[in-house]
């Protein structure tokens, strides 16, 4: 029978990752992780909200991306890194489904003001209350042993 190979403890600095100027590749891997799972929590929770995660997502960017003032198209198109005429049609499917509304921009009558409906509010208002409780649930160290023991980025 073959002698079985032992497999040895990590060490302190293996296990922290923090000899100087080395990257925590454990705490990189298991935030990637948790990151992802996280994005698969939300995207699972707008699909049993009745919307799409994309949805929910320009429904966050019409809420919460843009200070001060209402949201442009533009702005929800940078928000959610897609072409304006894909954020177009997005709006066009959302307003059908009673989620946003649009009005004309009382400075620049070119530009369109969208604002989240009461439909929209009720829904990202559910939706956040939920993102928030996994977010709480799911924290884990390992971010901030990344941040700790990662050294900061090189200026260019």
């Amino acid at each position: 029978m073959p002698p079985t190979k032992q497999r040895r403890a990590p060490s302190d600095t293996t296990k922290r990752g923090a000899a100087a100027g080395t990257v925590d590749y454990d705490a990189l891997a298991r935030f990637r992780y948790r990151l992802r799972s996280f994005l698969a929590f939300s995207e699972n929770a707008a699909r049993k909200a009745g919307l799409t995660p994309q949805q929910h997502q320009a429904l966050l960017g019409i809420k919460g991306f843009v200070h001060p003032g209402p949201a442009t198209v533009g702005d929800i198109a940078r928000f959610l890194m897609i072409r304006h005429h894909s954020a177009v049609e997005l709006m066009n499917r959302m307003a059908k489904l009673g989620l946003i509304s649009r009005v004309a921009d009382p400075v620049d009558a070119r530009r369109v003001q969208l604002k989240l409906t009461k439909k929209g509010e009720q829904k990202l208002q559910a939706l956040s209350k939920k993102n928030v409780e996994e977010l709480r649930r799911a924290a884990s160290p390992a971010l901030h042993r990344l941040l700790k023991s990662s050294p900061p980025p090189s200026e260019p």
